[in-house]
């Protein structure tokens, strides 16, 4: 068993809990009783339907990796079923530079109505990071379904996501010409191919994180929603050499009378090189039969309005927050991507669970290497542990924090100096929820 999934709940959090005769414990993953019942509890927690049986044992075999933790009251008419839930595994998250380090990701965070107001959330969320600092992972990170709750435990904003409504009649393609092949392929022929895909894809975008299995069958609709399932096509992108460069998983919606109310839902579109991005949208914009592409989930800075003739063809909705980044070892995470120039800054990083407080002078070389070091220099910028994470992948400017009231500027042109140093060419991205 990794040891992830076998290090003791946080002793502090669990002693909170048990003034309030609530027992936080592990969940033995390899029990289908007692892991079905999480899975319940986490459901309802979502205000999802209570899981098929199909459904459950799909899950219960795509799950069994992550460390599974629950908080039960012998008090509840079913004290069997957990009255919160919470999920978390060890992965890889891309840093600018073609980089990773390691994350702790956080998921399935829900707590009973019936238990609401008791602090529940508050000892599952500090549980979690001081289990990932226990484990020497510099950075934790997580997708929100509520943005209110996760800056109180020094988590922020780091990697944005917008949704695209692009009007096919009247976007006509002005981009490049692509030179490949595409294919129509079935979901099974793209399993072990485009996961290749991926892998190499995520390097480009910071903010990316590996791809669990289980989520990889489920964006080729292999598992769950059947209907879904039944009329989503994969077309697959390869070069000029038979090479395999990128795919897309879409469906056509029938959301009224007339071809000019169907509408193209693209799935998920992965490219690895600017040609296979051309040759994909290309594909999706010229369907026939289709009065409109939408796309869910896409990066803010994606190129896509600019091949086209009509600018205002595409139209970008619901920009927002979607990857929340907390740093929890400053010099694990900073030394670990690279910078856009050098620099030589010192940082006072406030951190009010005390994982990060402290003064680290940041050394940037000509290569774009950056060193840390505790430091008792005079601070050039003080800001708190959560400005760190939004700054962290390159998204978010020090400049944009420093307006907002968010961050101290004590030496006059460190702001700029920083800016330059973390500025990300490609804005960061996560292509999934989890």
């Amino acid at each position: 068993m990794s040891a992830h999934r076998t290090v003791p709940v946080d002793h502090k959090s669990a002693q909170r809990l048990l003034k309030q005769h609530l027992r936080l414990g592990l969940v033995d993953t390899s029990n289908t009783e007692e892991f079905g019942l999480w899975m319940v509890a986490m459901a309802r927690g979502f205000h999802e339907q209570r899981p098929s049986p199909d459904e459950l044992d799909e899950q219960l075999r795509g799950n069994a990796h992550r460390r599974t933790t629950g908080v039960w009251d012998a008090a509840a008419a079913d004290p069997a079923t957990p009255v919160a839930t919470v999920s978390s595994w060890p992965t890889d998250m891309t840093v600018p530079g073609d980089s990773t380090v390691a994350a702790w990701a956080i998921s399935a965070v829900t707590v009973s109505p019936t238990h609401r107001r008791r602090g529940i959330a508050r000892a599952l969320l500090e549980s979690e990071l001081r289990t990932a600092h226990t484990l020497a992972i510099p950075v934790a990170v997580l997708t929100v379904s509520e943005a209110t709750i996760y800056s109180r435990y020094g988590f922020a904003p780091a990697a944005m996501s917008a949704d695209l409504r692009i009007a096919t009649p009247r976007a006509k393609w002005a981009g490049p010409v692509a030179s490949g092949q595409l294919h129509l392929v079935s979901p099974e022929q793209l399993l072990d191919d485009g996961r290749e895909l991926v892998k190499r894809v995520q390097l480009r975008a910071p903010g990316q994180l590996q791809l669990e299995e289980r989520l990889w069958q489920r964006i080729l609709c292999l598992i769950g929603d059947r209907e879904r399932a039944k009329n989503t096509r994969v077309v697959r992108y390869d070069d000029g050499g038979g090479r395999p460069q990128g795919f897309a998983v879409y469906r056509v919606v029938d959301t009224g009378p007339g071809n000019s109310q169907q509408v193209l839902d693209l799935h998920y579109l992965v490219a690895a090189t600017d040609d296979a991005y051309a040759g994909l949208w290309q594909y999706l914009i010229e369907m026939d039969l289709v009065g409109s592409v939408t796309a869910s989930l896409r990066p803010v800075d994606e190129p896509l309005a600019w091949m086209l003739s009509d600018f205002r063809a595409v139209v970008k909705t619901n920009e927002r927050d979607h990857l929340w980044v907390r740093i929890l070892d400053v010099k694990t995470a900073l030394e670990g991507r690279r910078y856009s120039s050098p620099g030589r800054v010192v940082l006072e990083v406030q951190d009010a669970l005390n994982f990060t407080d402290g003064r680290y002078l940041l050394d940037i070389d000509g290569e774009g290497h950056g060193v840390v070091s505790l430091t008792a220099e005079p601070a050039d910028i003080s800001l708190t542990v959560n400005e760190l994470g939004a700054l962290y992948l390159g998204g978010t400017t020090l400049a944009t924090l420093r307006q907002a009231g968010r961050i101290a500027e004590r030496t006059p042109g460190a702001v700029a100096t920083l800016d330059a140093s973390f500025r990300s060419a490609v804005a960061p991205w996560l292509s999934f929820w989890f």
